[in-house]
C-alpha cells in the first residue's frame, strides 16, 4: 500500500481530517489517523478481515481458548466486567477481589504502619506497577515505591542503600504468576535478608501476588505472609495491569482503582463496536496494518506530551512486541510478524531523535499522545504559559513530519486522571486483538519468551554443575571441561568462567583470556 495523504494539499488534509477523526464525549478522548498511510479503499478493502476479527475478540471474551500451547482462555476483559466472565463462579471471583485489593489499600494508608513500598516483579508484573507509579503516583496520597525488576546485583543493591532503615518498616510485594521465576524469587530472597537483618518481621510485611496453589502461594500460606491476591490463570502478564498486579499498586498510592476500572471497561464498550470507523481499536489496527503493509516494514514511535506517561512506550514495547512478534501464524507458516515500539517524552524529543524521523530513514510512524487540560498550577511568565508552549512543541513536530511526508496518529485526552488511563491502556489491548486477526497470528502466546527461559535455565544448570566440577581443585582446559560435562558448547563455558574468574577470588586462571584454547582452571 503506497502513502495515501497529501501534505502538500491544506484543502485535502482538512477533509481527510474530518472524515478520519474518532471522538467520544463520554470518555473525552479523540483519536485521529488522517495523517496515516490509510485511506477510504484501504478500509474497504480490510472490512472482510474485520468482520472476522470482530467475531474472534466475540469469541475470546466468551471464554474460548486463546493460548492453545497452555490451553488457557484470556480474560483480562473479564477484569473490568466481571458480569463478562463465563461462569457466575468467576464473575464472583473477580468482583471480590477488587474489592478485597481496595479494602487492603485502605487499611494499609489509614493504619499508617508502613513507610515505603518495595515492589518485587519483572515483565508485566514491574510495568505495568511502574506505569500505575509514574501515571498516577502524584494524584494520590499513599506511599513511595521502589522497585526491584532485575536481577542486576548493582540495581538490587542501589535500592536497598536508598531505603537504608527505611526497608525495616516497608510492605514488600512479591509478584509471580507461577511462583518458580528465579528473578522475583531472587529479588525476594535478598530483601528478606536485608530486611530480617535489620530487624524487620518478614511474615507481617510480605504480600504475594500469584496464582493459587502455585510455589509462592504456598511459600506464603506456610509463613503466614500479610495477605495473598489472586493472579488468575487466564490473565497474561503483559494484560494484567486491570488485575491485582496494577490494583494494589494503585490502591497504595490511594488511587481509586473503581475509576481506573471503569475507564478500562467503558473503552472495551466502545471497542466492541462492529463497524469499523465507528471503532477507535480498529482505526489504530488497521492504521498499523497500512502503514506496514500488513507485515510490520514500519516501527512505532510513541511520543506522549506529558511526564506522568514517559514509561508508556516502555509498557507498550511489552504489550506490542510481546503479543504480535510471532515466527508462525496460525496455520504454522513462517510470517516472522512483529511491531517494533520505542519512544520517550515530547518535547525531549525535540532535541533527540526527531531529527531522524523527519530527515532520516523513513521506516516508522509517530503514535503523539496529549493531555489538553494543564494541571499544576503554575503562572504565566512573561506571556509564556508552559502548557501552551508544550502544545506548541507537539503541534510543530507534527507539522515537520507532515511536511516530510512522514506518517503519524494521535491520541488527545481531554485530561489524564485514572479514568483515563484506563481507557488508554485498553484502547491498546484491543487494538493489539484486532491487528493479530488481521495477519492471522496468535497474539496471546509467546513461544519465544518461553525458549529464552529454557535457555537460561540451562546455562544456570550448567553453572551449578561446572562449579561442582572445578570443586577437586584440578586444573583443566575448556575442552577437558566441555568434555567431562558432556556440553557442545565451550562458548557458554568461557562466558561463564570470565563472569566467575571476575568475581571469584577463588578461582584460577592459566592462559590468555584472548586466547580460549590456552586457558586452564581450577578453583583452590
Amino acid at each position: 500500500m503506497t502513502a495515501a495523504f497529501h501534505p502538500t494539499d491544506p484543502g485535502l488534509q482538512w477533509q481527510r481530517f474530518c472524515d478520519l477523526l474518532w471522538f467520544d464525549d463520554g470518555l473525552g478522548v479523540w483519536l485521529d489517523v488522517s495523517r496515516m498511510a490509510i485511506a477510504p479503499a484501504h478500509l474497504e478493502s480490510l472490512r472482510p478481515r474485520f468482520a472476522q476479527a470482530f467475531d474472534a475478540m466475540a469469541a475470546l471474551e466468551a471464554g474460548a481458548i486463546a493460548n492453545a500451547d497452555e490451553q488457557r482462555m484470556v480474560g483480562h476483559y473479564w477484569l473490568r466486567a466481571p458480569e463478562l466472565a463465563p461462569d457466575a463462579a468467576t464473575a464472583k471471583h473477580v468482583a471480590a477481589e477488587v474489592e478485597r485489593i481496595a479494602a487492603f489499600g485502605r487499611e494499609q494508608l489509614a493504619a499508617h504502619r508502613f513507610t515505603d513500598v518495595v515492589w518485587i516483579g519483572i515483565g508485566g508484573s514491574g510495568l505495568g506497577p511502574l506505569l500505575i507509579v509514574e501515571a498516577l503516583g502524584t494524584v494520590g496520597r499513599g506511599l513511595p515505591f521502589h522497585f526491584i525488576d532485575n536481577v542486576d546485583p548493582e540495581g538490587i543493591s542501589h535500592t536497598l542503600a536508598a531505603l537504608g532503615e527505611r526497608l525495616r518498616t516497608a510492605l514488600v510485594v512479591v509478584v509471580s504468576k507461577s511462583g518458580g521465576t528465579p528473578e522475583p524469587r531472587i529479588g525476594m530472597e535478598q530483601v528478606r535478608r536485608c530486611l530480617e537483618a535489620l530487624g524487620g518481621h518478614w511474615s507481617q510485611q510480605a504480600v504475594a501476588i500469584t496464582m493459587a496453589g502455585s510455589r509462592l502461594d504456598q511459600l506464603a500460606s506456610q509463613q503466614g505472609w500479610l495477605e495473598r491476591f489472586d493472579m488468575f490463570d487466564w490473565v497474561g502478564g503483559r494484560t494484567s495491569i486491570t488485575s491485582a498486579v496494577g490494583l494494589l499498586p494503585a490502591a497504595l498510592l490511594g488511587v481509586d482503582i473503581h475509576a481506573f476500572l471503569a475507564g478500562a471497561a467503558a473503552m472495551d464498550c466502545l471497542t466492541r463496536r462492529p463497524q469499523l470507523e465507528d471503532n477507535p481499536a480498529a482505526l489504530l489496527a488497521a492504521a498499523w496494518f497500512a502503514a506496514g503493509e500488513g507485515r510490520g516494514l514500519r516501527d512505532m514511535v510513541v511520543l506522549p506530551y506529558r511526564d506522568r506517561l514517559a514509561v508508556f512506550s516502555r509498557y507498550l514495547q511489552q504489550l506490542v512486541m510481546e503479543s504480535l512478534g510471532k515466527r508462525v501464524d496460525r496455520q504454522g507458516q513462517e510470517v516472522h510478524q512483529g511491531l517494533a515500539v520505542y519512544g520517550n517524552k515530547g518535547s525531549t524529543d525535540q532535541h533527540a531523535y526527531v531529527q531522524q524521523l523527519r530527515d532520516g530513514i523513513d521506516n516508522f510512524f509517530v503514535t503523539f499522545i496529549e493531555v489538553l487540560e494543564d494541571s499544576g498550577g503554575l503562572p504565566a511568565i512573561n506571556g509564556e504559559q508552559p502548557g501552551d508552549v508544550l502544545e506548541g512543541f507537539l503541534q510543530g513536530t507534527r507539522s515537520a513530519l507532515l511536511e516530510g511526508g512522514r506518517q503519524s496518529l494521535s491520541i488527545t485526552l481531554r485530561r489524564f486522571d485514572a479514568t483515563a488511563l484506563g481507557a488508554l491502556v485498553a484502547l491498546f489491548e484491543r487494538a493489539v486483538g484486532l491487528y493479530a486477526e488481521l495477519v492471522n497470528i496468535n497474539a496471546y502466546d509467546q513461544p519465544g519468551v518461553e525458549a529464552g527461559k529454557r535457555a537460561a535455565s540451562a546455562v544456570l544448570d550448567l553453572q551449578q554443575r561446572l562449579d561442582g566440577l572445578l570443586a577437586d581443585g584440578e586444573a583443566r582446559s575448556l575442552g577437558e571441561l566441555q568434555q567431562q560435562l558432556g556440553t557442545d558448547s565451550p562458548e557458554s563455558l568461557f562466558w561463564i568462567l570470565r563472569h566467575q574468574a571476575v568475581n571469584d577470588p577463588a578461582l584460577q586462571v592459566q592462559g590468555h583470556w584472548g586466547q580460549p584454547t590456552s586457558l586452564r582452571f581450577s578453583r583452590a
